[in-house]
């Protein structure tokens, strides 16, 4: 049974047994059966915030308690009920509004504290303003509404099960329209909602508004239910019981609340005996959902018992459609000029200039840290450039993300950003919102809908649209990320890497598709590593190299162009330091990696690469980004599970140890990207280098030798890491490696951002270890670097070793470009 075929059946009986109830039980029971359900639309009102916008709040008790107050002080007034709770409704909606937009600057625990200050502002209040709200004394004798012939308990409890099944049916409509898609899709990632258009602030103010509403309905009618309220009736430990329902019941599912308000109001009567263990009760019944079912009760068990609805897209897509849908924006064309920035003293992108036309493709490329996804960014309204223009048939530099994105682009990312939480077809419909909240009860057509498969259809989706995204297979989730970019009917479409992880055969059928889009008539600007894609469907390409732009023009001349070619090698006028002692080969590697295969759960990475290292020997693997050179030393150093294959060190498996377990055996990683503990002194990150050492090694002495070594790390011993320069963090991070005096130093991208001349200064302290006899096993995006200073090399490509031998004989070679920018056409 579908599930929204089993809401509906489920909130019909229960709309059912809710009315009819009152008429049949004592009256005890049917104050509790009241505060059962104002129990309930409050922890409604709970699940808007928490379930839907990803918001937590601890101080929802300030709205219950406004609701009562304001509903008190205007029935004790002469104001009939109904209106009272209307004036209540509105006073906490603007309140929650006003308390939403400091709130918002803020999340997580942040945001808690925010809202726990909030109640207890509102406590003091509710003490403090006697005049109004009678102090510590509270109001006493507030009227109960009358309602004919029919007992007021009795009326006030039918009116509490109409409230509560009102807010279960907002709630059920709410949470597929197009308000609760766009709260939705802001909870999942905040990111890919800006790049949709949508402005979080908006969705999540209108999230608190909602649910200060429903919160203070509740707190309205609680006031003629008691008769009398003070500000002890509303302690703030009621709050977290209200969080702690929403998250027992299921965060975001409908009926959870129902269950989490059984909990908190009937559970309690019935173990009325144990009153005094009741918060005990509640922290162990919280501790053992969250352990067993973290998605809350009722969302474990819609997970597995609800099945998805079977329904895929057509093999064929609706080309008519299609053209209909992306006709939007005819001939737009994206000016880029002179864009500039720069993060702290790193020039990350300087003076960068290019064009786009309607149905071009534009290859931005360049070695790793060029600045191409930083591109993307400046003209996605991510990053702010410093200078220079950004145009789409308007000026986009210095709009925010999401306007940017209404303006006609639409992006993907290296790392899919899809929203978890949603359907594959609710992450397209989603965005054909286009950042619009549209109406709060309106669902998506039959034409979106329409839209949705036939995008599916064009990037070959073959799964069910009814699929939770979180649960797609690597390559779906680029599909699916693609067609819901798509599903904007963009101008300008920015892919950031979208062959990466895919297999060979998933990275061919991405060129027809792109060649597709471009019919369209979309502008298309793609930063990929695997050039046979990039050479296959680009028109023209430009080339990024520190920031800079390098190279223009069509992909055949960029292949053939020099500066490109020493780029991508490493272009330098270093020259490593030469042996000074031949090296000897004991005939007995250290280190053996045979038919190595790793994944990120989808397709292979790495597939059956196998090397040696001997004692004493600096081996170089190289290759293009995504070949996956870093992906290999993070599995040698148990970062990475190994698929299949054998990691040998001294003649003994590590590829079931753990990373600390083989940092003890004598293999110490220096991660790209240096990760020092920035807020540590350099002393104390070179003193972690010992943390995993067998051995009993005097530190005083093991940091002299680093220190003499690095002899500009000495004035700067005490200084916090992070406020080092690049080259300077890069030593700290080799030093903390040796510190331990490992048997094999595994060295990630060491040049990564460094000026030439600390990066000479960095290969003379890497070439005089080697001559010292430390083993060295090095991926270093510049390779004609990397080849100067090691003995042996592995070329990588795709994933597979494409070349090996000795590191003379490889520099040697004209065809070594190939592996970084494909084989140059004829």
């Amino acid at each position: 049974m579908k599930t929204a075929s089993v809401n509906t059946l489920a909130l019909t009986v229960l709309g059912v047994v809710s009315l009819l109830l009152p008429f049949f039980i004592g009256s005890y029971a049917l104050l509790v059966f009241s505060l059962f359900a104002l129990g309930v639309t409050t922890v409604v009102g709970l699940n808007i915030l928490l379930g839907l916008s990803g918001q937590i709040s601890f101080g929802h008790i300030a709205f219950y308690a406004l609701g009562a107050y304001v509903s008190a002080g205007l029935t004790m007034h002469g104001v009939p009920l109904g209106i009272a709770m209307l004036a209540a409704m509105l006073v906490c909606g603007v309140v929650g509004g006003l308390l939403a937009i400091p709130a918002l600057r803020v999340s997580g625990p942040f945001l808690a504290m925010v809202t726990i200050a909030f109640a207890l502002v509102v406590r003091h209040l509710l003490i403090e303003w006697r005049d109004v709200t009678g102090g510590a004394n509270g109001l006493m004798g507030i009227p109960m509404p009358e309602f004919g012939g029919l007992d007021p308990a009795l009326g006030l409890a039918v009116c509490c099960a109409l409230l509560m099944m009102a807010a279960l049916a907002l709630f059920a409509r709410l949470q597929h329209s197009q308000w609760g898609l766009a709260m939705r899709a802001v909870k999942a990632s905040e990111i890919a909602a800006r790049s949709l258009g949508f402005n979080p602030v908006v969705s999540k103010t209108l999230a608190f508004m909602l649910s200060a509403m429903l919160t203070s309905a509740a707190g309205a009618l609680v006031a003629p239910l008691m008769m009398f309220i003070n500000p002890d009736t509303f302690p703030f430990s009621q709050s977290i019981l209200f969080v702690l329902a929403v998250v027992i019941g299921g965060s975001g599912t409908l009926l959870g609340p129902v269950l989490g308000a059984l909990l908190i109001v009937v559970l309690p009567e019935l173990l009325s005996a144990f009153a005094e263990y009741r918060l005990l009760i509640f922290a162990l019944l919280l501790l053992s959902v969250l352990w067993l079912a973290p998605r809350g009760l009722l969302g474990t068990l819609s997970r597995w018992l609800m099945k998805p609805e079977q329904e895929c897209a057509s093999d064929q897509a609706d080309d008519a459609l299609l053209k209909h849908h992306f006709q939007r924006h005819g001939d737009a064309v994206l000016n880029v000029e002179n864009i500039s920035i720069r993060f702290g003293g790193v020039q990350a992108a300087k003076e960068v200039s290019f064009q786009v036309r309607a149905g071009e493709v534009l290859g931005l490329i360049g070695p790793n840290g060029a600045g191409k996804t930083t591109v993307l960014n400046m003209i996605s309204g991510f990053y702010r450039a410093d200078s220079g223009s950004i145009r789409l048939q308007q000026e986009l530099r210095g709009q925010p993300a999401w306007r940017v994105a209404r303006s006609g682009i639409a992006r993907t990312y290296q790392t899919t950003q899809l929203f978890s939480g949603m359907s594959v077809l609710e992450n397209l419909l989603v965005a054909q919102q286009r950042g619009r909240l549209g109406q709060p009860w309106q669902r998506p057509d039959a034409q979106a809908q329409a839209i949705a498969l036939a995008l599916l259809s064009l990037v070959g989706y073959r799964g069910s649209v009814h699929l939770p995204a979180e649960d797609l297979p690597h390559v779906d989730r680029r599909l699916v990320e693609i067609a819901r970019a798509l599903a904007l009917d963009p101008a300008l479409l920015l892919l950031d890497e979208p062959a990466a992880g895919l297999s060979r055969e998933e990275t061919d059928a991405l060129i027809p598709l792109l060649r597709k889009l471009a019919s369209y008539g979309l502008a298309i600007i793609v930063v990929e590593h695997d050039m046979a894609l990039v050479m296959a469907v680009s028109d023209r390409l430009q080339v990024l190299d520190a920031g800079k732009p390098l190279a223009q023009g069509q992909p055949a001349d960029v292949q053939r162009n020099p500066a490109v070619v020493a780029a991508y090698l490493g272009g330098t006028d270093y020259r490593g330091k030469p042996r000074i002692l031949p090296l000897r080969s004991s005939g007995k590697p250290g280190l053996v990696v045979d038919k190595l295969t790793l994944d990120y759960g989808a397709a292979s990475v790495v597939r059956e690469v196998s090397f040696t290292v001997e004692p004493g020997e600096t081996v170089a693997i190289l290759g293009a980004n995504g070949a996956g050179k870093s992906t290999i030393l993070q599995a040698l150093a148990g970062l990475h599970p190994v698929r299949t294959g054998a990691i040998y060190l001294h003649d003994h498996s590590i590829k079931e140890l753990n990373a600390a377990q083989i940092a003890g055996r004598g293999l110490a990683l220096v991660p790209e990207g240096r990760q020092l503990f920035p807020h540590m002194s350099v002393l104390d990150n070179l003193l972690m280098g010992q943390h995993a050492c067998r051995d009993r090694l005097d530190p005083a002495a093991e940091v002299e030798a680093i220190l003499r070594r690095f002899p500009r790390l000495r004035d700067r011993l005490h200084s916090p890491a992070g406020l080092l320069s690049g080259g300077e963090q890069q030593m700290v991070a080799i030093g903390r490696g040796l510190m331990s005096r490992p048997a094999i130093l595994l060295l990630d991208e060491p040049s990564l951002g460094l000026s030439p001349a600390m990066i000479g200064e960095l290969y003379d302290a890497l070439a005089s270890l080697r001559d010292e006899g430390v083993t060295l096993l090095l991926v270093d995006q510049m390779a004609n670097l990397a080849l100067t200073i090691a003995d042996r090399a592995v070329v990588l490509e795709s994933g597979a070793v494409v070349k090996a031998g000795r590191a003379q004989d490889l520099r040697a070679q004209a065809d070594l470009a190939d592996a970084w920018l494909g084989a140059a056409n004829a």
